[in-house]
């Protein structure tokens, strides 16, 4: 029975359902039913392929729910904003794996095809390709994604914190340590393409 001021949990913020399915994990499943259907919208931009799609919106919200104690709500972004964020890393992931494994190809959203095809075409960017991608994979997906959108497909740090709801000190702070990241991991000259 609810209290005098209590809400109906279907009624509650997201950010205090997260919180609360950290004791309550029955709770998750409202986040899921209010997300599982845009997310999948989102994804399907990315990936094009339903089943893929369902994949990456069911490891977003595995991801979600692991992280959910790093989660902090921050001025001007809400828990959407962050969850969105995680979805997309985990899309652009997936379909890098698919561009690698000859999966797929230019079968994306145009609004992300043209991203992904001027990195492809970028001067000097081709024939070191595989060598970048291999690197990429070895670092988390945030960093992958920041470091692609910024040195690969020349977004700038505000553009990248229009898309990621997160302010643009945030965004040059994670380039930074994504690019340091990249420099540990890279095992030849490719490195030297992170250059402004």
């Amino acid at each position: 029975m609810l209290g005098f001021n209590e809400q109906p949990d279907e009624e509650l913020e997201d950010e205090v359902v997260l919180r609360r399915s950290q004791s309550s994990p029955w709770m998750f499943a409202i986040l899921v039913g209010r997300y599982e259907e845009p997310f999948l919208r989102k994804a399907k931009t990315i990936v094009r392929n339903p089943l893929d799609a369902e994949e990456v919106v069911q490891d977003a919200f595995t991801k979600i729910y692991v992280n959910a104690d790093k989660y902090s709500p921050q001025d001007g972004a809400k828990f959407s904003s962050w969850a969105y964020r995680i979805l997309m890393n985990t899309a652009f992931t997936r379909y890098q794996k698919l561009v690698k494994n000859s999966e797929r190809f230019a079968a994306m959203d145009p609004e992300y095809e043209q991203h992904y095809g001027e990195w492809a075409l970028h001067s000097g960017f081709n024939h070191k390709q595989d060598a970048i991608e291999r690197v990429l994979e070895k670092l988390p997906g945030h960093f992958a994604v920041v470091l692609r959108w910024h040195y690969l497909e020349r977004w700038s740090h505000q553009d990248i914190a229009n898309e990621t709801g997160e302010n643009v000190g945030t965004i040059k702070a994670r380039i930074h340590r994504a690019k340091a990241a990249f420099r540990k991991k890279a095992d030849g000259k490719e490195s030297e393409l992170l250059a402004d």
